[in-house]
This record gives C-alpha cells, sequence and structure tokens, in this order.
C-alpha cells in the first residue's frame, strides 16, 4: 500500500480555507432552493457557476480532471460524478445529490447534499435523513488523536445498523490547495485503524449510502456512477479540519 502523505494546515491556513468553504456551503444551499419539477441539471449548473463567482471564487470541479461542469448533479441511483445536461430533468418524486468546489485564493472548499424533488417517498426520505445523520457521526470522530477508521466505522456502523448499503468504491479525501489530498477517507473501516489523525489534518467527509446494494459502475459517459441494482443513492458532505478543539466545520456559510 503506497504511503500517504497529508498536507497538515496551520491555524491561519485553516482560517483562510474558510473563505472558500462558506462560498461552497452558500452555493450548496442556494441551488438546493431552487431545485424543483421541470429545472435541467445545466440550469442547476448554470446557477451554481454564477453564485460562486458573484461571491469572488470560481468553481472547483470545472475542468478538474477534465469534468465539463461547474458542479456534479447526480440524479436517484446515480451516486455521485452526474455530468449536468439540458436533458436531465429533474422530475417529482426524484431526489438529487448536489457536489459544489468553490476555490478562493488557492485554497479549496468542498461540500454535498441530496435533496428532494417535490414530494419523496418515506423510505427515500428515511435514506437522506440517515446519510446525513451518517456524516456528523463520522465528523464527531474527526478528533485528534483518532484513527481514519474511527471515522468510516462511525458511518458505516450507522447506516448498515438501517440496512443501507454503504459506497465501497468511492471515498473522502484530504482537501487544501488541490480538491484530492492525502490522505483517503473511507465510510467503512475499524476503529483504531488507519492514519492517526493530527491537530492540522483537513478532509472531506463524505458518505454515499444507497438504499439497496452497496456496488456500483460507472456509466458509457465515463463519470456518472449508479447503484448496480438501480436503487436510489444519497450524499452528504462537510469539509472539516481537526484542531485541538475537535472537529472544525470549514464549509458553512
Amino acid at each position: 500500500m503506497q504511503k500517504e502523505h497529508p498536507i497538515l494546515k496551520s491555524k491561519s491556513e485553516i482560517e483562510a480555507m474558510k473563505e472558500a468553504g462558506r462560498i461552497s456551503a452558500k452555493a450548496l444551499r442556494m441551488a438546493g432552493e431552487i431545485v424543483q419539477p421541470g429545472i435541467s441539471t445545466a440550469e442547476i449548473d448554470s446557477y451554481i457557476e454564477n453564485v460562486i463567482r458573484m461571491l469572488g471564487g470560481t468553481p472547483s470541479f470545472k475542468g478538474l480532471y477534465g469534468f465539463p461542469g461547474s458542479a456534479c448533479l447526480s440524479l436517484n441511483d446515480m451516486i455521485v460524478h452526474g455530468i449536468p445536461n439540458k436533458r436531465t430533468i429533474c422530475q417529482n418524486g426524484d431526489i438529487i445529490s448536489i457536489d459544489t468546489g468553490a476555490t478562493v485564493d488557492g485554497w479549496v472548499g468542498d461540500n454535498a447534499a441530496t435533496f428532494a424533488v417535490g414530494t419523496i417517498k418515506p423510505q427515500i426520505q428515511a435514506l437522506l435523513d440517515a446519510t446525513k445523520a451518517s456524516l456528523y457521526e463520522g465528523i464527531a470522530q474527526a478528533q485528534v488523536g483518532n484513527h481514519i477508521g474511527d471515522i468510516g466505522h462511525a458511518i458505516q456502523t450507522y447506516c448498515e445498523e438501517r440496512g443501507l448499503g454503504v459506497v465501497r468504491d468511492y471515498i473522502g479525501h484530504g482537501v487544501g490547495r488541490k480538491m484530492h489530498e492525502d490522505p483517503a477517507v473511507p465510510n467503512f473501516g475499524k476503529p483504531g485503524r488507519g492514519l492517526r489523525l493530527e491537530e492540522g489534518l483537513v478532509i472531506a467527509i463524505e458518505p454515499m449510502i444507497n438504499l439497496g446494494t452497496h456496488n456500483c459502475h460507472v456509466i458509457l459517459d465515463g463519470w456518472g456512477v449508479v447503484t448496480d441494482d438501480g436503487l436510489p443513492s444519497a450524499h452528504f458532505e462537510n469539509t472539516i479540519a481537526v484542531t485541538a478543539d475537535g472537529p472544525v466545520i470549514i464549509t458553512k456559510e
């Protein structure tokens, strides 16, 4: 296994990251407010880009590894990395994962949430609620002296106790001057295993949780990832800093 080399941030660097986090969080919230039946993912994406730029940031995803959108917009059984387009229209009863990133002064803020389109089924609402709750279970474990495995174990246990599938193939990550830094932050694991958490570590914790199987595959466009059984998936994410006073959420307004 390749050794990971996390880049620890100073207190002043963590403070500097908060502006990128604030803009990314605001763009995510505002995007959620325009989600409604009949809107296309291209329209949502354009709105997100405008918001981020208006607030003084640049969209971190645009052009990242060749990705064409300003945000990842993933409907229903699509877990992550949905490419925005005019043909994908939100329908009543859908859910949509919106993953936004903003860069300010070279620092990145990365967050995601899954929104209901109109009225959704109770079991799908329960999926959203459990996934969001599991994110905060994971964040609570981001303490100095704990391990990466403690975060993943907390998320995995919470979701599997509710009969949900925890995606293995896509995980959280370090964040800083780049969108993706070391370490890898899986949403599954064993307590006390993996990298020991140190003050100054900044990571994106992002549970991707399925109503059915955890198995998934990439679709023909080479980007979108969908569940193997076609059942819905939810995704919530925050960028957090490990500090002596406990975890601090960077992506908040």
